[in-house]
């Protein structure tokens, strides 16, 4: 059981994820600071911010709104991370690193989705 959204194993690994988002885009190029930088840093953010709110929806339907465009916003972070190792802005070390960061968070959002489907809800209500 959860108290908070800070207690969501799946929001606990994506936090850690823009953490490493941040670190890595602080070594980009100047004139990328309000391109990719900010993009990929902006979509990071949008994983645990929607699973923070999609929380505490009431309905099955709203918290799985929220928690799949949490989920879109991943997937365009994987697209980030493979563009800034091919424009040669993070080494192989950070690609790879940011690579097991998202895909570990990614396995914890759909299973924490995979959850809220499986659950009645109805006898909360």
């Amino acid at each position: 059981m959860t108290n908070t959204f800070q207690d969501i194993v799946a929001w606990k690994k994506a936090h850690d994820f823009v953490l490493k988002v941040y670190q890595v885009t602080r070594n980009f190029p100047e004139y990328e600071r309000f391109g990719l930088g900010s993009q990929f840093q902006r979509a990071a953010v949008s994983i645990p911010a929607n699973i923070a709110e999609g929380y505490r929806k009431l309905s099955k339907a709203d918290k799985l709104r929220f928690f799949n465009i949490a989920q879109g916003s991943l997937e365009e972070c994987r697209y980030y991370i493979i563009l800034s190792r091919d424009l040669g802005y993070i080494n192989t070390e950070e690609y790879s690193m940011m690579g097991k960061s998202i895909e570990d968070a990614s396995k914890m959002l759909n299973a924490y989705c995979k959850g809220v489907i499986d659950k009645d809800y109805s006898a909360e209500m």
